[in-house]
């Protein structure tokens, strides 16, 4: 059973200045959303309140914090922001509106301080706004929060699921990151301004972290508020997740700095694109070969333009090629129930299909055996470093890869060279010049 209560009111603009100013008045609780309103949304807003006209209710969410009372904002953000900018309340993003003041006979622009100067700030101040306080649970008042904004800018999945679960570890690591990357997402095109306005980017990080997690694409919604609801990933596997995503999202920027030329900056594409690179940083593929990573752009390019060539067909409704058939079947997983994990899934396979073959893996032993080691040791006549050529002795050599393991070389006696600690450590991932 819900505990909210509520209550109707009017409290005129100089009342909401003055919470502002006595840090009464929390625009951005934990549930809020960012802004959405553009300038012009701003100016017909002031417009509206100098001609006197009605706007809908505002809702705060009445509360205590120390003993000193607090307004959280539910709905109406927007318009107080608005008006607390216009005033000069509100630091940054002063703006001008077009209208008309009882002295003027014609439509004119002007400012707060024009107001000021004709000694007409009451318009503004005295102007009464419709105000519901309410009180209750918070997980109430998040519930009302989200039934309020599902219209007019209604909120996006990624605004509803910060609201319920902003107080989740994994939410505000996937913040974090998705801050880290705004610029990558919205200089390559994967996202736009708008789009991180509304929270995208964090909708996009959630899932690649979600994705790392499980090892797998997932079903967008469902996998994300199982998540989110449970707050299942946490400590060591939250962080492991966060490494991941990370390292497929560097890599992915080495691999193809030129992804916005191509289709794969489209979300639903760049999704499947990070997953897969996800899995090949666990698979141990070597992503470092400079000729190799060129051929997979390359690859990936041509790629993009043959199914864009087979979305241009569709469009005229003429006939495709038979060996266009690879990139209708790519195409039909974007084009309807884009995610869905059975799509999801067929797309990663298509797209696994073209780039794993141009990669080499790591061996799966990282390091010489104990066998190996003795192997080594006894079938070499006067062991000596083959850097520095000094004598070595069994408690103080080392096995070095002649082709760096990072690289591809095999862990086996074809691919060993004796080498002392110094020479070991200072070589780092370079090949082995020294040895025959």
């Amino acid at each position: 059973m819900s505990t909210i209560q509520y209550k109707a009111d009017q409290k005129t603009v100089q009342e909401i200045l003055n919470f502002y100013e006595k840090d009464q008045l929390n625009l951005e609780p934990g549930f809020q959303r960012s802004s959405v309103w553009n300038e012009r949304d701003r100016d017909k807003l002031i417009d509206s309140i100098l001609r006197n006209y009605p706007l809908p209710s505002i809702f705060l969410y009445r509360r205590y914090e120390d003993g000193n009372l607090v307004y959280d904002v539910i709905d109406g953000k927007q318009r107080i922001e608005s008006i607390l900018m216009f005033t000069g309340e509100k630091r940054g993003g002063r703006f001008w509106t077009k209208s008309r003041l009882p002295d003027l006979e014609h439509l004119d622009w002007i400012d707060w301080n024009t107001i000021k100067r004709k000694k007409l700030q009451y318009l503004i101040t005295g102007y009464h706004l419709q105000v519901i306080e309410v009180t209750g649970e918070l997980a109430d008042i998040i519930d009302l929060f989200v039934r309020i904004n599902s219209t007019g800018k209604a909120l996006t999945g990624a605004e509803k699921r910060h609201a319920r679960y902003y107080r989740s570890g994994f939410l505000k690591k996937a913040s974090q990151l998705a801050n880290r990357y705004e610029n990558y997402f919205r200089s390559t095109k994967i996202l736009s301004s708008g789009q991180i306005s509304r929270m995208k980017h964090v909708e996009l990080m959630c899932e690649l972290m979600v994705a790392a997690h499980t090892q797998d694409v997932t079903n967008k919604k469902a996998a994300l508020d199982r998540v989110m609801d449970s707050d299942s990933i946490r400590g060591r596997d939250l962080d492991k997740a966060s490494q991941a995503t990370v390292a497929s999202l560097n890599r992915i920027k080495q691999l193809f700095p030129k992804l916005r030329q191509t289709r794969f900056r489209q979300l639903s594409d760049f999704y499947t694109l990070a997953v897969l690179i996800q899995k090949f940083e666990r698979e141990r593929m070597i992503l470092t070969d400079r000729k190799r990573n060129k051929l997979a752009w390359d690859i990936l390019a041509a790629f993009s333009a043959g199914v864009d060539r087979v979305r241009m067909h569709q469009k005229r409704a003429e006939n495709i090629e038979p060996n266009q058939a690879l990139y209708r079947d790519y195409l039909l997983t974007v084009l309807e129930a884009t995610d869905e994990i059975n799509q999801r899934r067929k797309r990663e396979q298509l797209l696994r299909g073209l780039l794993e073959p141009l990669f080499h893996k790591k061996d799966a032993a990282r390091l010489f055996s104990i066998e190996q080691r003795r192997i080594l040791w006894n079938t070499t006549t006067n062991p000596k470093c083959v850097v520095c050529r000094r004598n070595l002795t069994w408690d103080d050599f080392t096995i070095d890869h002649i082709d760096p393991w990072s690289k591809g070389g095999r862990t086996d006696l074809d691919n060993a060279a004796l080498m002392c600690h110094q020479h070991n450590s200072a070589k780092g991932n370079r090949r082995n010049k020294w040895a025959a």
